[in-house]
């Protein structure tokens, strides 16, 4: 694996733990205080960090240093994540994610903005109130950000120096117990810690997790330095230094071990329950050396690496010295030993991927080999089917072995194709996490306040419906903002919160995906949008349109209510580019929109771009398949259950109640006259927006896995029809697009020249 391999990997773990953050900050900002949320957001960074350090991206792990030491005192209970302090946060996150996408596109970051986060951040470690230009844009005045009191300084009692001037580095002890009596009758702990030197290419530092172990009760601790070698010897990739650690404390081992959870797999760990009685020594019946720290000095980044000791014994003085700070010490050889670095780095970087894959089970693999398997297991399936329906024309006893043999290949290969499409399949979550960004970004814009919620993010989609997701979703977040919430002042004379809720979910329904995206806004102007479309000369200025029709007049080409250009919306590009996303996907977009209480945008996605199980139909001597997520039951209608209902129009009587007849070979043109529906069968199917339809067809064949090949990509868009597949026997058969052809029976007719007689 060379350095090129490795770097792409830390990226890709790099995307994952900027996620986790995204994730983690957003619970926060919803007033969740768990501890574990609060450490998941400073391992994100501090692993982040670490990584960017073995790779020398010291922009990144500048930055996220001081991100890192400001989420500590949020950890450590001394700085209250109040609404102002995750604002910088969440803004602290977004540069975070540019600065890893420049680091790998080899772009530039805004370094004054990243300049002021940084100085915000310090204040904030410092106990400070953010800005006054973040306050600013805070919705409303919050109260100030509690800040513990930090530990009152230890004075210093000067030491002289040795001969080979080196100083040593004092140390608090404020943040533990001295007295005996404070531990007494607690359970009591041996711990031995020996750290390898994996743990600290990873970015992990034995100072903080000694610091964090301290938390959990009183604790004494000896560092061993036998195995400290001379500074001729030294490694500054190495890791000479253990500890003999005493713990009394009622959290349990677990909560040891819950400290050591991210760097067990890089130390030797042994702990050890032992009797209250026979621990409780003091101090100066043992060899031990107490190291109760004060740590703040590492947050920030303490002082600069002493000059070389001039002797082993010196080596000894000094390190004896820095024990609080193993990291220093590497720091301080790593720049007489430059050249082994690089190397060095690398093989742990390696090493760190490696574990981290191990530890999850997981193994990536590039996406063109996951599509080159689910193309061949198309091709199986259709394979499959082509030898069945061999089999089924040449063999009519149905009971040979050969039939038997194909129904367990039948099984076998729905099994595999279900196993390859649950390889593509994954959640929502990182598409509906992007969005937060950009929903703050255009709010600062506007001058909104405005709240993102989501819901069903682990709905999970076939990764190229993901993928394809992001255009279309942002240009609809933008429009929200923008054009759908109003101003706090014109919310407040409404009566309103002064903070809008933009509302993103997902679900599962029928075999598709639907995503909603709803605001509590103004609703749409229908007025002001059809004065803009007559004005535009997208319709002429007596058109009739319904409510319906008036609002799907934004997704023209063209369309804006904007009114004047800006760099989020009026320059005509916006929902006209969604509907064809959508559409691109097999999808479609409906809107629903209240005048004073806001719009819904429900967008209905297919599942998979692949496969899927239909229902195989003769319509009018054509073959088509009618996907069957959206049949509900099939029948064989009675004369006395059919009645009319106006010149052209049927309904069916299903259980005492009607539901309209739907002729699909006249919808589609494939017939001139409607049939009779006692000689064929009805489709009882359920669309979206249209309620239930029965769907007349001649006959069905039977029920069929057919795999999914793009019309419009072969050929062009066909109305009514949502893609083609191969059956068993070589023929093409289309699939119907069961949505389309309910809303053609509800007045929206499918034009001739474009149907599909005419594209035939």
């Amino acid at each position: 694996m060379d350095m090129n391999e490795i770097k792409e990997i830390f990226f890709q773990e790099c995307e994952e733990q900027l996620a986790e953050l995204e994730s983690g900050l957003m619970k926060m900002n919803d007033g969740d205080r768990d501890p574990e949320t609060v450490n998941a957001v400073f391992r994100a960074v501090h692993s982040i960090k670490g990584g960017a350090g073995a790779f020398g991206l010291d922009d990144l792990v500048a930055f996220a240093h001081v991100f890192e030491t400001t989420l500590d005192c949020v950890r450590s209970n001394r700085l209250e994540p109040t609404q102002d302090v995750l604002k910088v946060m969440l803004k602290s996150a977004d540069v975070l994610a540019d600065l890893t996408n420049a680091a790998r596109d080899g772009g530039s970051v805004d370094e004054s903005r990243s300049r002021g986060l940084v100085k915000e951040l310090e204040a904030l470690a410092n106990g400070e109130l953010p800005s006054p230009s973040t306050a600013a844009e805070a919705p409303a005045p919050k109260p100030a950000a509690k800040v513990a009191p930090a530990p009152a300084p230890v004075a210093e009692t000067p030491k002289a120096a040795d001969d080979s001037g080196f100083q040593p580095i004092p140390f608090s002890f404020d943040d533990f117990g001295g007295e005996e009596e404070a531990g007494s009758g607690l359970p009591v702990y041996e711990i031995t810690f020996k750290p390898r030197s994996d743990l600290y290419s990873k970015g992990n530092d034995a100072t903080l997790l000694l610091r964090d172990l301290s938390r959990l009760g009183e604790m004494s601790s000896y560092c061993n330095m036998d195995d400290l070698p001379g500074l001729d010897d030294l490694d500054a990739e190495g890791a000479y230094f253990s500890w003999n650690i005493t713990l009394k404390t009622d959290k349990g081992e677990d909560a040891i071990h819950a400290v050591f959870e991210f760097a067990e797999w890089d130390c030797d760990l042994a702990v050890k329950a032992v009797e209250a009685a026979t621990s409780v020594t003091s101090n100066d019946e043992l060899p031990m050396i107490p190291v109760p720290f004060d740590l703040s000095i590492l947050d920030e980044g303490a002082a600069e690496a002493p000059e070389e000791p001039k002797s082993d014994a010196a080596a000894a003085v000094a390190a004896a010295e820095t024990a609080s700070n193993v990291t220093q010490m590497a720091a301080a050889a790593a720049r007489v030993e430059k050249k082994e670095s690089a190397a060095s780095a690398a093989a742990s970087a390696a090493a760190a991927a490696q574990n981290n894959a191990a530890a999850g089970q997981t193994i990536r693999v590039d996406l063109d080999r996951v599509d080159r398997l689910i193309n061949l297991v198309g091709e199986l399936v259709i394979n499959q089917a082509m030898l069945s329906q061999s089999v089924i024309e040449n063999d009519t006893t149905g009971t040979s072995s050969i039939n038997m043999g194909l129904e367990e290949l039948q099984q076998l290969t729905r099994e595999i194709q279900d196993s390859v499409m649950a390889i593509r399949a994954q959640p929502v979550k990182p598409v509906f996490q992007r969005m937060s960004r950009i929903v703050r970004e255009i709010a600062d814009m506007t001058g909104k306040t405005i709240r993102l919620i989501t819901e069903g993010e682990n709905t999970e989609v076939d990764k190229t419906v993901i993928d394809k997701l992001a255009e279309p979703l942002t240009h609809m977040i933008r429009n929200a903002v923008d054009h759908g919430i109003e101003t706090p002042e014109r919310r407040a004379a409404a009566g309103k919160n002064t903070e809008g809720t933009v509302r993103l979910t997902a679900k599962h329904r029928s075999g598709r995906i639907l995503i909603e995206l709803a605001d509590d806004g103004a609703g749409i102007n229908r007025e002001k949008v059809r004065q803009k479309a007559i004005d535009n000369d997208l319709i002429p200025a007596d058109a009739n349109l319904s409510d319906e029709e008036i609002d799907n007049l934004i997704f023209l080409p063209g369309f804006s209510t904007a009114d004047k250009i800006s760099d989020i919306s009026g320059r005509g590009v916006g929902m006209d580019v969604v509907k064809r996303s959508i559409q691109a996907l097999g999808g479609r977009i409906n809107i629903t929109s209240r005048p004073g209480h806001g719009s819904v945008f429900t967008m209905s996605l297919p599942l998979t771009l692949a496969v899927l199980d239909g229902m195989v139909v003769t319509v009018a001597g054509q073959t088509l398949v009618v996907p069957l997520t959206a049949i509900v039951e099939t029948l064989q209608p009675e004369a006395a259950a059919i009645h009319s209902f106006g010149a052209n129009h049927r309904l069916i009587s299903i259980r005492n109640s009607f539901c309209p007849l739907v002729d699909v070979g006249r919808i589609l043109n494939f017939r001139a006259t409607q049939a009779n529906p006692v000689e064929g069968v009805a489709l009882l199917v359920e669309s979206e927006g249209g309620g239930q339809r029965a769907l007349m067809v001649d006959a069905i064949q039977g029920q069929r896995q057919v795999v999914i090949k793009s019309l419009e990509a072969n050929y062009t868009h066909v109305p009514g029809i949502a893609a083609a597949t191969i059956l068993g026997d070589g023929r093409v058969a289309l699939i119907l697009d069961v949505d389309a052809v309910v809303g053609a029976s509800r007045g929206q007719a499918l034009k001739p020249e474009m149907s599909l007689a005419a594209a035939g």
